[in-house]
């Protein structure tokens, strides 16, 4: 095909095409909007095996909730070639939080287990590709394996063997010893399943009536007027902006500049209706190691939710084949007990990394080394794009920053993309000039957002998977400072300037702010230059969408015709 001037190669087109169900319990038209990294990477999966010929339908379970009662599978929308089914009145709630005190049911559901394997063969499926059970039952994979059809598992996080996900306990500290259960007691603190379905019926009756944007502006009115109340906040109290009108303490004194060596700003916030942030905790940069050579605790068995670790890796070993993007993440599920022959790591590609990649690599200054301490004429930009999510460890980065010397601070520039409620941390942070929040993101965004910075960051404090951020620094041509935490130490190769040897980026002990602090200044000072983007992407191993939508299909064809 002709474009112009440009040959446009075609896109690969299978010999065999086959009928492959998706499961996940997110949106697939959504996206990254709904499921995150994991729907995204499910989503262009989807989409790119229709594009190659084969039938694909998805399947989600565990969202939508009907007063009538009875379970119930319903066409929703074809989406890029993708038939989406949703599975109605599921006895499991999705996401994982909503379903966490459902340990018993999510371990087993035989009769939810029935009507999807009978739905998955009505529509002859061959091949089905759980990329998360969240919302079906762990015996899920069993029962497919049992019907004749082949079963390849996606682990994009560790729900199989941990319902809070991450393997994070109380949303703040790693987990090491689950205690055989005992220590999920409480881990989160959710109401019980029947409450939720509830809430839910309510919602969809409400939709039905008013419509979806009226039924969803009455849910937020009322979650704000019950934190208000919760808060002890009175229509009458003078607002935020109110109470701060006069805010800087030195209005005074005009464009005179002496005075303040530290160049910060107060803007002196007198709201003290928030609580104190908690400390991250620091680990030892070995995190990973101490983690997976703990098998006997990751083992031990005690009550429900030990009960539903084993039902995970039964599951896991149940199937034909389970892929996850990591080697972390393999070695972590083989210490749980999965079956190390089963484990094959396959790694993302995505569309919007290639168009990363691509812009990276026609850019006229993608050989220059992007800065340069001894000839700076402006900061160094570091980015931070994600989520204020606690896994994510913004505040681990807000952290770090305070410790900054202000000579270091200064000739930095910190830009913070981060999607959900970040008022806390821009009020905790405004005094510094040095910081830019810029609110959430999308992917063309993304694309544009490489030329905003120099260094990505992060300082994520769980086992962080294979994520997709880091792949997009990467496909950038921009180094990274990390925590040592998860996937990013299977990937990221340490800048080496005693041998020489090419690298992409820098490790930390993940929750340490200080020594982030440290890696800050030593790229600011120039201790350790920074790589030009064609030296982080000269050491880095990178994947395209077509390498990885062509891959999964030899897997499927492998497991059909071996």
């Amino acid at each position: 095909m002709q474009d112009g001037h440009q040959t446009i190669p075609e896109w690969p087109r299978t010999q065999h095409p086959r009928t492959i169900a998706i499961l996940g319990w997110a949106r697939l038209a959504l996206q990254a909007a709904e499921g995150t990294g994991y729907n995204l990477n499910a989503s262009e999966l989807a989409a790119g095996l229709a594009m190659m010929g084969h039938k694909v339908l998805y399947l989600s379970s565990g969202f939508k909730y009907s007063v009538v009662p009875g379970m119930r599978i319903k066409h929703r929308e074809n989406w890029r070639g993708v038939e989406c089914f949703e599975l109605i009145n599921s006895p499991n709630l999705s996401p994982s939080a909503a379903n966490f005190r459902n340990p018993v049911q999510e371990a087993s559901s035989p009769g939810q287990s029935r009507k999807v394997v009978e739905f998955l063969r009505s529509r002859d499926v061959e091949i089905v590709h759980s990329h998360s059970l969240e919302g079906q039952g762990l015996d899920l994979i069993r029962e497919i394996r049992a019907a004749g059809m082949k079963a390849v598992v996606t682990l994009h996080n560790y729900w199989h063997v941990c319902p809070q996900v991450d393997l994070i306990h109380n949303e703040h500290e790693l987990c090491f010893d689950y205690e055989g259960g005992e220590r999920c007691v409480g881990c989160l603190d959710e109401p019980p399943p029947g409450v939720k379905k509830a809430k839910r019926i309510t919602m969809r009756s409400a939709e039905r009536v008013l419509g979806p944007k009226q039924a969803e502006l009455i849910k937020l009115k009322a979650k704000r007027v019950l934190k208000k109340a919760a808060s002890g906040d009175s229509p009458d109290q003078p607002n935020l902006v109110a109470r701060n009108a006069h805010s800087d303490p030195e209005i005074a004194k005009g464009h005179d500049a002496n005075g303040n060596p530290a160049g910060t700003i107060q803007h002196r916030f007198s709201d003290t209706t928030e609580q104190s942030p908690r400390e991250p905790v620091c680990l030892d940069l070995d995190a990973n190691e101490r983690f997976v050579t703990n098998r006997d605790v990751h083992l031990a068995v005690l009550n429900d939710y030990g009960k539903r670790r084993i039902a995970g890796v039964e599951a896991l070993n149940a199937a034909d084949l389970v892929t996850p993007p990591s080697e972390f993440n393999a070695k972590l599920h083989a210490s749980m007990g999965a079956e190390e022959s089963k484990l094959r790591v396959v790694r993302y590609g995505q569309p919007h990394f290639d168009q990363i990649n691509r812009k990276a690599r026609r850019s006229p200054f993608y050989d220059q080394v992007p800065w340069e301490a001894s000839s700076a004429n402006r900061p160094l930009r570091f980015g931070f794009f994600g989520t204020v999510r606690p896994n994510k460890g913004l505040e681990v980065l807000v952290r770090a920053i305070e410790l900054l010397d202000a000579d270091v601070r200064k000739r930095s520039q910190f830009v913070i993309r981060a999607h959900g409620g970040d008022w806390s941390f821009r009020k905790r942070m405004a005094k510094f000039s040095e910081v830019n929040f810029l609110g959430g993101y999308d992917l063309i965004q993304l694309i544009a957002a490489s030329g905003e910075y120099d260094v990505g960051v992060l300082p994520h404090i769980w086992f962080d998977n294979s994520p997709l951020v880091m792949w997009e620094h990467l496909h950038a041509g921009k180094m990274i400072i990390a925590a040592r935490l998860g996937g990013a130490a299977d990937t990221i190769k340490p800048i080496d300037n005693e041998t020489g040897a090419p690298g992409n980026g820098l490790f930390f002990p993940g929750g340490c702010p200080d020594k982030l602090a440290a890696r800050v200044t030593q790229l600011v000072t120039g201790e350790i230059p920074i790589p030009s983007a064609k030296s982080v992407h000269d050491a880095s191993t990178l994947t395209s969408y077509p390498e990885h939508v062509t891959t999964v299909d030899a897997i499927y064809h492998e497991l059909l015709y071996s």
